[in-house]
């Protein structure tokens, strides 16, 4: 048999998969099937390998190559080409031939001669007949309803969202596969992503549109955006529009346009394979490295053929997803647009370097998008240095029940920070961060405070967040409600992290990695890294958590006594992790090997390469040896099975001799065909995968080989080296500064009628207020609040800068004037009033009469209101606060006639 005999015997089989009668010529009949494919039909030109009929017409051709001419497959289209357009023996009639397609027994291409521009394309398989049929009926290709875009109605979207529609728009209307979107943390991807899904439904007559996400969380927070999504130009939601649905089964729904999806659920869907639901709340940041040998081989699926979605928008697609998932990516014939707000090199390269958008952090915390931040040092002693232990008797404390004992070290222990929280726990260690961290939180950090702001501590094992929890809680003085953990682990986890975003408690939550990627809470202030990262796209994620924008009515939701929009965050960092030097990728800080949690994970993903199955199956035999007698009888009590029959099993699935007994007692005969092999061996593979798709098995095999006992180090008292802000501090503070100076010059002409406030026209002042709230808002359009404004000023200038003042919007103006040399000091306005009122008062009193106790009550009310509005009018006199004296008639009846001089003094003398 000659290589393209052996490539056609392949390409039959996937045609018949795909649904289509394949017949000899001389066994011709069109009847057959709605689709059929005839081998060797004659033309003008010479017999074509295939051509394709689909209700008797002749629609497609297929011109079919060995193996090795894969490499040269793009000259095999002139030949199709000539056959498509040469004439057809026995057919006399008009007829068109519109689809192409080069195949070898490993390649097909497939291209849409009405496409304009018509470009070939690799497919995973060759389309079903039905869906020919559809493309033939419709009135054109999506390729071509997509370079008729209409233009975007701009209103209501950030600039960096315009961009990337637009771009997005060009890239489909140039048929570019695939797309990337880089857009920071917060700016409104999947907003983004929603109105170009809705862009390419309504005007490319898409019909399907798959969301992909890498968690359940991820999954229910875009279908919340879909679901309240209302496009500009109808007054109709989305989900009235077009059918939306998020997989919890491995049913799709034909009649629905968006479909939501994890890509482990999708996986599991195309392999026919039970989902084990635990693997949808994990990122893949937990599991799946570069160096994960798990091919997810994804073979052809009737109900969900590869023409099944038009379009696959991967969210967080910085992941590795497109390494270990690739052909659940490439199966279906479909757009790729990717979203991201940290995409490293393999990212670009996947998606073809095609950047629509690029729009990065930076960017958008200049643009207002974002907010930027500050870095506060803890540097300890044991951090930097560790410690250490003499021999002695000392305290020892099982990882997993947290049972201490008391005994006898066989040696003196040196340990590192590497070791810290893992081997060793040093209590003193955790508890100097953190009261380092107490005792900085209302003077330094959010010194207007009166609640500690939303804090996210980053911990490096669960072990170690539940020692923070406690000594937080100590140091704090505050019960279990305070400080709470999130993780993987923790059951409800998500109604934990709910009431982080939206409820008052917990003030402080400790995780691991649940929330360092992908999730929203609007009012975090403060991030405190107890741990150390060396990916710099995982730390940026982590960053990301702090950067979102939130208004102040928002704000004071969970943060009662927050009086500005959040205009910064701050990352406290005890570990030196903004320092450390940062890889590339995640995946180059793990070892080359696997760890033995993604080996389980990826064969309770379906993985059962022989790669994969050997390596665990020798990690399995480690563990045998380090357990104990007690944990032997534990590990078969709790999975059903020893460790060392589980590693066998795992290891027989790839014996011969075993298979091969294996099937002779399936068929009860002595000679199994490799039919029968073959069978028996999934029935191995299947027996001896099985204990590892239980998440509890995973778990406990986890902990067990984590439950070694930690050292808990009382010996070794720590000690603050430095605590303080980073030199980065001044130089925010001078972009701040440098921002505020341009909009000064922006809006010079607003600014200079502000100076009404200091003439004696002060009837004119509540306008200038209402200008002054203008400004204001305009101002904070760049997250730049007078809070935030004042706090740079005194970083810069420290010894001309009165701290500490709960800043008001009259205070822009005592900036304003500090900024344009107007005076030497930037001392708030409230202090500039009550300075005056004392001097005035002082003054006034000096005569031959003195203010009365009742009359001083009065007058003290009218320097607050100046504060807040700049002047006083009589009929103010006859509001609140006034009124529960008698309004302005009560005034009159304090001061008589001279009231009206009192309040022109007061409105000049006080604004001096």
């Amino acid at each position: 048999m000659t290589p393209e005999q052996e490539a056609r015997i392949v390409i039959d089989e996937k045609l018949k998969m795909s649904g289509w009668q394949v017949q000899n010529v001389n066994q011709l009949n069109l009847l057959a099937g709605l689709g059929v494919a005839v081998r060797e039909f004659p033309t003008s030109t010479g017999p074509v390998d295939y051509v394709l009929f689909i209700n008797g017409e002749p629609v497609g051709v297929i011109e079919a190559k060995k193996s090795s001419a894969g490499e040269n497959i793009t000259v095999v289209e002139e030949q199709s080409s000539r056959y498509a357009n040469s004439t057809f023996k026995w057919i006399n009639r008009d007829h068109s031939i519109r689809f192409a397609y080069e195949a070898t027994d490993k390649l097909v291409k497939f291209t849409d001669y009405k496409d304009i521009k018509y470009r070939s394309r690799k497919v995973f398989s060759f389309h079903r007949p039905e869906y020919l049929e559809s493309l033939l009926q419709a009135s054109d290709t999506i390729r071509n309803n997509m370079k008729h875009f209409p233009p975007l109605d701009p209103v209501g979207f950030r600039d960096c969202q315009i961009n990337a529609i637009n771009n997005m728009d060009v890239s489909f209307a140039d048929n570019r596969p695939r797309a990337l979107v880089q857009m920071a943390t917060g700016a409104g991807k999947t907003f983004t992503a929603i109105t170009e899904a809705y862009r390419l439904l309504k005007y490319g007559k898409m019909n399907r549109i798959l969301f992909l996400v890498d968690t359940k969380s991820l999954g229910e927070q875009a279908e919340r955006e879909f679901l309240a999504y209302t496009p500009s130009d109808d007054t109709r939601s989305f989900s009235q529009l077009y059918g939306v649905r998020r997989l919890k089964s491995s049913y799709i729904p034909n009649d629905v346009q968006i479909c939501i999806s994890t890509i482990q659920r999708m996986y599991s869907i195309l392999k026919e394979e039970d989902l084990d639901e635990s693997t949808e709340e994990e990122s893949f940041n937990e599991y799946v490295t570069a160096d994960s040998k798990a091919p997810k081989e994804v073979v052809y699926n009737e109900k969900y053929p590869p023409e099944f979605f038009d379009c696959i928008i991967i969210d967080e697609c910085h992941r590795s997803i497109y390494n270990v998932w690739q052909q659940v990516l490439t199966y279906f014939d479909a757009f790729l647009v990717g979203l991201t707000a940290t995409p490293d090199k393999r990212t670009f390269a996947f998606f073809n370097e095609n950047v629509v958008s690029e729009y990065r952090r930076e960017q958008a915390i200049i643009d207002g998008v974002n907010v930027g931040e500050d870095i506060f040092l803890i540097e300890t002693e044991v951090s930097q240095k560790g410690g250490h232990i003499l021999k002695r008797v000392i305290e020892y404390r099982d990882r997993l029940s947290r049972e201490k004992r008391w005994e006898q070290m066989d040696e003196d222990l040196d340990y590192d920070k590497n070791k810290l929280d893992k081997d060793v726990v040093n209590p003193s260690q955790i508890r100097t961060v953190i009261k380092t961290f107490k005792e900085n939180l209302f003077t330094s950090l959010f010194p207007r405070r009166k609640e500690v702001p939303k804090t996210l501590i980053f911990a490096k094992t669960d072990s170690h967040a539940d020692d923070i929890i406690n000594i937080v809680r100590e140091e704090f003085g505050e019960g279990n409600e305070f400080c709470k953990k999130i993780t993987y682990s923790v059951q409800n986890a998500e109604d934990t992290l709910s009431s982080f975003r939206n409820d008052y408690y917990p003030r402080i939550a400790v995780t691991v990695d649940m929330i360092a990627t992908g999730t929203d809470v609007k009012p975090l202030e403060c991030l405190i890294f107890m741990r150390d990262v060396r990916s710099k796209n995982y730390f940026e994620q982590m960053v990301g958590r702090g950067t979102r924008t939130i208004c102040v009515d928002d704000l004071q939701k969970v943060t009662p006594s927050a009086t500005e929009n959040k205009d910064h965050f701050v990352i406290v960092d005890a570990v030196g992790v903004t320092k450390s030097k940062k890889s590339e990728t995640r995946s180059l800080e793990r070892k080359p090997t696997v760890s033995m949690k993604e080996l389980m994970m990826n064969v309770a993903l379906g993985d059962k390469s022989e790669d994969t199955l050997t390596s665990l199956a020798n990690r399995i035999s480690r563990l045998d040896k380090q357990m104990t007698d007690k944990e032997h009888k534990e590990f078969k009590k709790n999975v059903g099975a020893s460790a060392r029959d589980l590693a066998n099993n795992l290891l027989n699935a790839f014996d011969e001799d075993v298979i091969a007994e294996k099937a002779k007692s399936l068929i009860m005969s002595d000679v199994p065909t490799q039919q029968d092999l073959e069978k028996a061996q999934k029935e191995l593979l299947n027996e001896a995968t099985k204990p590892f798709y239980n998440p509890d098995n995973r778990n406990f095999i986890e902990n067990i080989r984590r439950s070694h006992d930690q050292v808990i180090d009382t010996v070794n008292l720590d000690s603050v080296v430095y605590a303080g802000f980073d030199s980065q501090r001044e130089e925010n503070a001078d972009k701040v500064i440098t921002t505020f100076r341009e909009f000064i010059e922006e809006n010079k002409d607003e600014i200079i009628a502000l100076r009404i406030i200091y003439n004696e026209n002060y009837k004119d002042r509540p306008m200038v207020i209402e200008q002054l709230k203008s400004l204001y808002e305009k101002l904070k359009k760049k997250n730049i609040t007078v809070e935030r404004l004042w706090d740079c000023y005194y970083i810069k200038f420290t010894n001309k800068v009165k701290r500490g003042t709960v800043a008001q919007l009259t205070d822009l103006i005592s900036i304003i004037r500090f900024e344009i040399g107007a005076t030497d000091e930037l001392t708030s306005f409230a202090d500039r009033v009550n300075a005056n009122f004392k001097e005035w008062t002082f003054r006034k009193n000096a005569g031959y009469s003195q203010f009365t106790e009742e009359q001083m009550e009065w007058l003290r009310l009218i320097k607050d209101h100046i504060i807040s509005s700049l002047s006083i009018l009589d009929e103010d006199l006859d509001y609140t606060p006034f009124d529960h004296k008698g309004g302005l008639l009560g005034f009159y009846e304090a001061f008589g006639d001279n009231y009206k001089n009192i309040l022109n003094e007061m409105n000049v003398a006080l604004v001096a």
